[in-house]
């Protein structure tokens, strides 16, 4: 009999985040493992398309500084978080407004502070435009005292109320409230529909990919918490840079490209081209859909289509490094953002790059109609605007439908486990926590424990479930 080409402690199926943060773990353990992934890049859904000096996010999820995997997770020290400009800008009754938590305000106090300082925040209108449709004010929006986006200061000190709440309730107690989906849940919270539908939805729906808000109301609340306790932010280089620091962090030969994994057992994978590997244990990585097919019997769950959109111009709108959310409903485009001013280095030099949301099913001629509609919302002619590629998944995020499990298990048997972020939230924090959740039960089962205690110095300053 031919002996295996590779042989390995633990064999992890999918190089997305989770599985190489899970890998990332077991080797500082001593545990020796081999990462196999049917594509030729590491990161899975985190992926980046370099065009040109561009680099352009496929799905563009959006994370968090309050996310605690990102500082907790082995491999991830060297990486660069670039944050948005506090707060959010909605785009309302054809009008842009900011609101939101300010510098430095992560914390309960500063989302109270920020929101009650709404009441006297002017609102903001288009800039006026030349003949060519473009905006003269290269400094930001103009703004004039014709009210404020949430209502009168009654309505803003309770939703700043909300929001201090949120950010200061421990994550176990926010999951042991009644769960129901999250429009229902905010409807029965005594929050004006006014600032629901102005400020609490659009912004839920960037944060979750679910624009109808059918999410578990347990999910919504962390994702608030999230908002409320620091600042929207994305990796700066592109999605793919955090993948690729947990892959550079592992031993040289550790992680495999092109391996097309063919079945599973307790003590082997097969793969298509490259024989078999033999192991002690196996984690499966993939994503959800990819993973049931491996293990007929695994859940499936219903997912969220996105469609990023990425445009160029010489001269970008007057947004600044905002995030932009449209609470007006009136076109394909949930949220926009120059992402070039948030991140320089997506965007060569004397370049913008402007990256757009679309949430559900793309429309026909979805560039077109991204276009109209990022036209009203940047309030200048997108005519002059460089298409560089539109880029739709259907499978990009998994629905988190009340009742959702935040603790799906990890380990099906002595041998095998499966993890990502079908099985804790479906946000980066999700995918990273469940690696870790997964590395452990692993590390139990082979009586490696102790090794990874030392290995990872504060294993339990982690919040569970995924904090985020």
């Amino acid at each position: 009999m031919l002996e295996p080409a590779f042989q390995a402690d633990v064999v992890v199926v999918g190089a997305g985040v989770a599985g190489l943060s899970a890998a990332h773990r077991l080797t500082r353990a001593g545990v020796r493992t081999a990462v196999l992934e049917a594509a030729p890049w590491v990161g899975g859904r985190m992926s980046t398309e370099k065009v040109d000096g561009f680099r352009l996010d496929r799905i563009g999820q959006l994370l968090s500084t309050s996310y605690p995997e990102l500082r907790l997770t082995p491999g991830l020290g060297a990486l660069s978080l670039r944050a948005f400009a506090p707060g959010v800008l909605l785009h309302s009754d054809g009008r842009l407004r900011h609101t939101g938590t300010p510098a430095g305000g992560g914390s309960a106090r500063g989302a109270l502070q920020a929101v009650r300082a709404l009441a006297s925040a002017p609102r903001a209108v288009p800039a006026p435009r030349s003949r060519s449709g473009a905006s003269r004010d290269r400094t930001g929006p103009s703004w004039s005292r014709a009210g404020t986006p949430l209502g009168g200061p009654l309505d803003q000190a309770r939703l700043g109320a909300a929001l201090a709440r949120i950010a200061a309730t421990p994550v176990e107690r926010l999951l042991s409230r009644p769960e129901l989906p999250a429009r229902q849940a905010l409807a029965a919270r005594g929050l004006p529909a006014r600032t629901i539908d102005g400020f609490v939805r659009p912004l839920l729906a960037a944060l979750l990919c679910d624009p109808e808000l059918t999410t578990s109301s347990r999910c919504a609340d962390l994702a608030l918490r999230a908002f409320a306790s620091g600042r929207l932010c994305v990796p700066e280089g592109g999605a793919d840079v955090l993948p690729e620091l947990l892959a550079g962090a592992l031993p040289p030969g550790a992680v495999h490209t092109g391996v097309r994994v063919t079945s599973v057992s307790t003590t082997s994978v097969t793969t298509a081209d490259h024989g078999e590997f033999r192991c002690r244990a196996v984690l499966l990585a993939t994503d959800a859909r990819a993973a049931a097919e491996l293990l007929p019997g695994l859940r499936v769950p219903d997912f969220h289509p996105v469609t990023v959109v990425h445009h160029t111009m010489a001269e970008p709108p007057a947004t600044g490094a905002a995030l932009l959310l449209d609470a007006d409903r009136r076109g394909p485009v949930a949220h926009t953002a120059v992402i070039s001013a948030v991140d320089p280095s997506r965007a060569p030099a004397g370049r913008a790059l402007v990256a757009s949301t679309v949430l559900g099913p793309p429309p026909p001629g979805v560039d077109t109609a991204v276009r109209t509609h990022l036209s009203r919302l940047y309030g200048t002619s997108t005519a002059p605007w460089e298409t560089l590629a539109v880029h739709h998944t259907a499978e990009a995020v998994p629905a988190m439908r009340p009742p959702h499990d935040l603790r799906r298990p990890v380990r099906l048997m002595a041998g095998l486990y499966v993890c990502g972020d079908h099985r804790d939230t479906s946000t980066v924090q999700g995918a990273l926590h469940s690696g870790y959740r997964a590395s452990a039960a692993i590390l139990a089962d082979l009586g490696a424990a102790g090794s990874m205690h030392q290995a990872d110095p504060a294993p339990t300053a982690r919040e569970t479930p995924a904090a985020a």
